[in-house]
């Protein structure tokens, strides 16, 4: 997955919006202003993605490419490598639970016009 794809795949969902918090390097996704993924966007080395805790430990003992999360909550985040060597349909899988992760955390009103703003996508 290179970075075109990355952004496309994450704008694709609902309520979505990328923005520059930090600085002009870290691109950073957002649904209904809660962070669910970030990147580097000069070198794209690697990603930032929510993670379940007992997943997260899991995939960490798993894939060499996936490290407890840089700069953020080692517990809730993993950081994995965009070495090539997780297939782009596992990195969607991981990117749509992080998504979800964030959701869940949302008022349940928010949940419900973000879940049918999802049905009209």
């Amino acid at each position: 997955m290179n970075i075109e794809d990355f952004r496309n795949y994450c704008l694709e969902k609902a309520a979505v919006t990328e923005e520059f918090p930090f600085d002009a390097e870290t691109l950073v996704f957002k649904v209904a202003g809660k962070i669910f993924t970030l990147t580097g966007i000069e070198d794209f080395k690697s990603i930032n993605l929510k993670c379940d805790p007992e997943e997260a430990i899991m995939l960490r003992e798993t894939f060499n490419a996936v490290h407890p999360g840089y700069h953020m909550n080692k517990k809730n985040w993993n950081t994995i490598d965009m070495d090539n060597t997780i297939p782009d349909i596992l990195l969607q899988k991981w990117i749509d639970n992080s998504y979800n992760l964030v959701i869940k955390t949302l008022p349940k009103r928010t949940q419900i016009e973000l879940s049918e703003l999802s049905n009209l996508c």
